[in-house]
């Protein structure tokens, strides 16, 4: 969910804190039905990966499995 317009950043980071993919860096519209992001893991080992989303005041971050 983007509550307005504003710059959008959208990371994966493994559990030593390395940055492991980009999946946005950039404007995004207002939308309150939510995007959907896609991350190609295939060439990551499974693990816990957190997920950090920035936006205009708000930082979120979720700690995520990936099983293969």
């Amino acid at each position: 969910v983007v509550p307005s317009d504003s710059y959008v950043s959208v990371k994966i980071y493994n559990i030593v804190g390395q940055e492991v993919a980009t999946l946005q860096d950039g404007f995004m519209a207002e939308n309150f039905n939510g995007y959907t992001l896609n991350w190609n893991a295939s060439n990551l080992a499974s693990g816990v990966y957190f997920v950090q989303a920035v936006t205009a005041g708000s930082i979120s971050t979720e700690k995520i499995t990936l099983l293969k």
